[in-house]
């Protein structure tokens, strides 16, 4: 199975092929060129050296690299717990749960090595379930940081589901993003499909599943602002495509077009993006519940690094 099945460009051509590949997965150029030593990448259905020339209209393939085991992570901070569910504040860098290319070393195993029971909605029916997913109902990026629900019985988990389905649960995210969207409070309606090119990533496109995400600048910074969004809708990448969409991706996000300089600039290796409220009713109890997590400390020091900035240019204005 292909990661990237592209064609070449006329704004490629010419390039060299690891430079052409970190752009279009958005990973620094050493891990491109990795890929390229070990056979992963193929040009017209041969093997590259880094430094080759692209040319426009050649087919350029990226397989799935070998899976790879991952150490199971230690303990996630648990910020609501009750005998059917709890609420964990995921820190940026932990997938949900393993997928392609990893075994391990996700928040599944590291709630399991808790002693945290989760729930296995498809018993008696175990063939039906998707491996190494038990509990989870819903997922954040791998490089979000921030808030997620997880069952530990099967009631709650048939609950949240249909929670999630109906669109009844409250969610809310921080973006850091390059440049100030106007107008400063919007909703972006936009249906959101796979890419065809790049089958990881998202877009927006005619067809595609109906996306409602509504934004709300909280501070503006000239470069870049801090945004509220809030999901109507729970599409796979939703936020990080929908600012991409109107021109202000999420800061640090290569994948969805971001500015390389400023994320660097503030130290941000990750997307800027933070799930930091989550609210539902109980599917068991029926108890409101609402959970809340202030920024996580490397979105925290870029905020205050560009109010800071900001604060000393309109102290002393160019004439």
């Amino acid at each position: 199975m292909n990661l990237l099945d592209r064609l070449v460009g006329s704004s490629d051509a010419g390039r060299r092929a690891d430079a052409v590949l970190a752009d279009w997965l958005g990973e620094p150029r050493g891990r491109a060129q990795s890929r390229l030593r070990a056979g992963e990448v193929t040009v017209d259905g041969g093997t590259v050296a880094k430094s080759h020339r692209l040319r426009s209209g050649q087919r350029v393939r990226v397989a799935e690299p070998a899976p790879t085991d991952v150490p199971t992570p230690g303990p996630v901070p648990v910020r609501y717990e009750d005998a059917d569910l709890l609420v964990i504040a995921k820190p940026a860098g932990l997938v949900v749960h393993a997928g392609a290319g990893r075994r391990g070393g996700s928040l599944v195993e590291s709630l399991a090595a808790m002693g945290i029971p989760l729930a296995d909605p498809c018993a008696p029916h175990e063939a039906a379930c998707p491996t190494g997913r038990p509990g989870i109902v819903h997922r954040l990026d791998r490089g979000t940081s921030g808030l997620l629900v997880v069952a530990k019985t099967v009631a709650a988990h048939q609950g949240l589901t249909a929670l999630f389905k109906a669109h009844d649960v409250e969610r809310v995210y921080t973006a850091l993003v390059d440049g100030v969207p106007h107008p400063p409070q919007a909703t972006i309606d936009a249906p959101i499909a796979r890419s065809l090119t790049q089958r990881t990533r998202f877009t927006v496109k005619p067809g595609g599943r109906r996306a409602i995400s509504h934004y709300d600048v909280e501070e503006a910074y000239g470069r870049a602002a801090l945004l509220a969004v809030r999901l109507e809708t729970g599409r796979t990448h939703q936020v990080r495509v929908h600012l991409a969409a109107v021109g202000h991706p999420v800061c640090g996000d290569r994948a969805y077009g971001a500015t390389a300089s400023l994320a660097q600039e503030l130290g941000l290796d990750r997307p800027a993006l933070h799930a930091r409220r989550l609210a539902f009713r109980h599917p068991v109890t029926g108890r409101w519940i609402a959970v809340d997590e202030p920024l996580p400390a490397d979105m925290a020091r870029a905020s205050d690094a560009l109010r800071e900035a900001t604060d000393v240019a309109s102290e002393h204005p160019v004439d």
